[in-house]
């Protein structure tokens, strides 16, 4: 569940980004939040993540008092949550089971567990023919799908997607969200960021409009005839979504695996992911987004990532570098064991 009450939030600059918002998101809801530049759409989000405190106001999050919230279960928090962004943040020295297995890595989920868990998803989201292949042999919609299994992976209480149809071609956004409807449809809650009001009005549902800091419209509306999801040839149609989930569930099952899901894990197993060729950007896309700006800003941000999880890169690790990609990996991981048990 999501609450935000009379929540207000004004920056060092003295912007008021929000203005006494109150929203309550529940379980198993799937909501739209629109609005233009600037409205206030960004704040929110950052609020939800934990990433900037509330000005005023209390904000709650499956279950977490954000506002009460210590540093050290920070990490704990965003377990419960799956995030979804627009340009992707994919790896591109990993494969798509690679990408999708690295976050169970970094919070030290059982071997067995990811053997299980990244072909299930990788089936649901309709892409297991694409399990090894690599980021730049995919097309924007196939590295959209591959966004959203990675934060299903860890079976999220509530994932949240910031524009995740900005960078793929507009037939394909229907596909993308009648995806994200699916799987609101077994029970994860999906809170979709967007300004494509074509989509919001083709598939109706509950729609939050934020102008200037102030919810202005919560409504549930209904959406156009599905006829036109049907012209455009989706290959996720909803009605396809609970064989998907069966087959998935039924790879998850097999006690043998096929010949190419064997050699998928057998990969998997004999060789670790390949940190050696990842920067340290490459490993914080996959954990919180790659920080944007001059290289001393992104050494800044991911310093501030890093204490969010409350962890000293130069004192977790004894590495000739502590910045490098493997100290950064491994202190995390150190931070971060017993999440998945």
């Amino acid at each position: 569940m999501v609450e935000l009450k009379n929540v207000s939030v004004t920056y060092s600059s003295g912007v008021d980004a929000l203005n006494n918002v109150s929203l309550k998101i529940n379980d198993g809801d799937f909501a739209f939040v629109v609005g233009s530049s600037g409205a206030g759409k960004s704040t929110m989000i950052k609020l939800l993540l934990k990433e900037i405190d509330a000005t005023s106001g209390v904000v709650t999050v499956n279950g977490y008092n954000l506002n009460k919230l210590k540093k050290r279960k920070i990490p704990e928090f965003r377990r419960t949550l799956g995030f979804v962004f627009q340009d992707f943040r994919l790896i591109p020295s990993m494969t798509v089971y690679e990408n999708i297995a690295f976050v169970l890595r970094v919070i030290d989920a059982p071997i067995k567990y990811i053997r299980k868990r990244v072909p299930y998803v990788i089936s649901l989201v309709g892409l297991h023919a694409k399990t090894n292949s690599y980021p730049d042999e995919l097309s924007g919609g196939e590295k959209q799908r591959v966004a959203i299994a990675r934060a299903l992976v860890n079976d999220p209480q509530l994932i949240i997607a910031d524009e995740p149809t900005g960078n793929i071609d507009p037939e394909l956004s229907y596909e993308i969200v009648e995806l994200l409807k699916g799987i609101n449809d077994q029970g994860t809650t999906i809170l979709m960021v967007t300004h494509e009001h074509d989509l919001v009005r083709h598939f109706g549902g509950r729609i939050i409009n934020i102008t200037e800091g102030e919810i202005v419209f919560d409504e549930v509306i209904s959406g156009a005839n599905d006829e036109l999801l049907a012209d455009i040839g989706s290959e996720m149609p909803a009605d396809a979504m609970a064989a998907a989930v069966s087959e998935a569930e039924k790879i998850n099952d097999e006690p043998a695996m096929q010949t190419e899901e064997a050699e998928m894990v057998n990969t998997e197993e004999a060789i670790d992911l390949p940190i050696e060729n990842m920067t340290a950007d490459d490993i914080i896309s996959a954990i919180g987004g790659i920080p944007e700006g001059s290289p001393e800003e992104k050494k800044e941000d991911m310093q501030k990532l890093a204490d969010n999880i409350d962890v000293d890169l130069s004192k977790s690790i004894k590495r000739d570098d502590p910045d490098s990609p493997e100290a950064l990996l491994a202190a995390l991981t150190e931070k971060t064991k017993g999440g998945a048990e």
